[in-house]
Order: C-alpha cells, then sequence, then structure tokens
C-alpha cells in the first residue's frame, strides 16, 4: 500500500522523559466528513469552485521502543477526494485547454498522501503525553476540469516536509482523555496545516490489547505554489470519528 520508504534524519535536543518498557504497536482508522472549499489552477490566480461534502478515509501505524535517541516511526495514509463546479466569470486556462468565460465547468480532485514520521515522546506517562517529530508528506494527485465538451488533466507530486506534534491528556478513572494532533508547515508560499482534535474514550485496556474510540474535528489547508504547475488554495474540514488498537 505504501510505495515506499524514505530515509529521514530527525535532530533533537529533547530526549523522551519516558518511554515504553516494551515495543508499542498502534493501528487506527478514521472515517471523516470533509467539507470543502477553495479552488486552483496554473497560475497564482486560482479560480474557486463549489465542492461537495464526501466521506473520507485515514489509516495509520505507529511503532514505538524504549531505545534512547533512535525516534519512534509513524506511517499514515490519507486519500483525498471531491467533485465541485463553477460558471466562469473570465476565460481559464488549465493544463493546455481554454474554458470560455459564461461556460460552467466540473472540477474533479483524487489525491492520495502517505506520511512517514519520526518522532520522539517528550512526554509520556498515564496523565500527559507529548510527541515532537518531522514528517515527510508524499502527495500524488490529479486534477480534472471538463465543459464545453473539452476535457483538462493534469498530475502532480511532491514530497513536502512538515512538523509534527501530538499531545494526549488522560482524565483519571474515566477512560476519557483529549487529544490534538498536527502537521504544519508555512515556507515561502507555499502553507500546509493538518491538525484535529478529538475526544477519546479508553473502551478496551488489557495486558493484550487497549482500545480507544475517537471523536473530533478536523481541517486540512492546502496552499501549494508551483508543484509541477499546480497552485491550490483549499480546505477540508469536518467532524471525524476513529478507533485505535495498542498491542
Amino acid at each position: 500500500m505504501f510505495k515506499k520508504l524514505l530515509p529521514l534524519a530527525l535532530c533533537s535536543f529533547v530526549l523522551p522523559a519516558q518511554a515504553d518498557t516494551l515495543l508499542g504497536l498502534y493501528v487506527g482508522a478514521q472515517g471523516w466528513r470533509a467539507e470543502a472549499e477553495g479552488g486552483f489552477a496554473n497560475t497564482e490566480s486560482v479560480t474557486d469552485f463549489s465542492f461537495k461534502d464526501k466521506t473520507l478515509a485515514s489509516y495509520y501505524v505507529a511503532l514505538e521502543h524504549p531505545i534512547p535517541l533512535i525516534p519512534n516511526i509513524r506511517i499514515s495514509r490519507q486519500n483525498m477526494e471531491t467533485q465541485g463546479d463553477t460558471i466562469l466569470a473570465s476565460s481559464f486556462t488549465f493544463a493546455g485547454e481554454t474554458f470560455a468565460a459564461g461556460t460552467q465547468i466540473g472540477a474533479d480532485l483524487d489525491m492520495d498522501s502517505t506520511d512517514y514520521t519520526l518522532y520522539y515522546e517528550i512526554f509520556d506517562n498515564d496523565i500527559v503525553s507529548f510527541d515532537l517529530g518531522i514528517t515527510a508528506r508524499d502527495v500524488d494527485g490529479v486534477l480534472l476540469t471538463t465543459g464545453n465538451s473539452l476535457s483538462a488533466q493534469q498530475s502532480f507530486s511532491g514530497i513536502v516536509p512538515l512538523l509534527y506534534g501530538r499531545v494526549e491528556v488522560g482524565l483519571p478513572l474515566t477512560g476519557l482523555g483529549v487529544q490534538a494532533q498536527g502537521n504544519f508547515l508555512a515556507l515561502d508560499d507555499n502553507k500546509l496545516y493538518d491538525y484535529q482534535a478529538a475526544i477519546t474514550y479508553s473502551l478496551m485496556d488489557n495486558l493484550a490489547v487497549d482500545m480507544t474510540l475517537q471523536l473530533g474535528y478536523r481541517v486540512y489547508m492546502l496552499e501549494l505554489d508551483d508543484m509541477d504547475d499546480i497552485y491550490t488554495d483549499m480546505e477540508f474540514k469536518g467532524v471525524f470519528a476513529g478507533v485505535e488498537l495498542h498491542f
């Protein structure tokens, strides 16, 4: 499912305060009802579309260990897709095709991204945990526009470096907790924010497996500046539900 692993190096001046005494494997999945807005173009002047809400899925696996200095690893996979349309106020040229003003055109985005994250546990106890690291986000997408018997399609791909952070606070004796997680980049004209906050509930907690339910809100902002001649200014946001297993 994952195309390749990337050799990443994480430099840190802070060591984890406490780590699992044994190897810990985390596997999770989320379903996300995402509302999309914004647009794209081959130039900085993007054309906005009215996009449909979509239910999207994401998956992740993480491996944590007690060895100092060596980071933990997390790999996640996300598919972003939506369709929309607009009536052009002015002519729009995309992928070599020009759509005249007044034309109603459709837009289709299909983008996969795989995150390779190396991180340290700065704090890790029964009440508070805090992770910090870096992510390489491998983006691979296709944009399609259609209208007035014309069709234009263009692919784009690239690797985007991001900062990664995660905080979790547990409420003793309740099984409840709160969690916040995000990836961030603001470099030149490229901006990418992907963050979420959730309430968690420990449904199962024993020596064999822990199961945690999640209910939260996620925001994904994608502002690309000339990735394979693609410019985007798009935002996805909405409620998600998820489950995580810890072996």
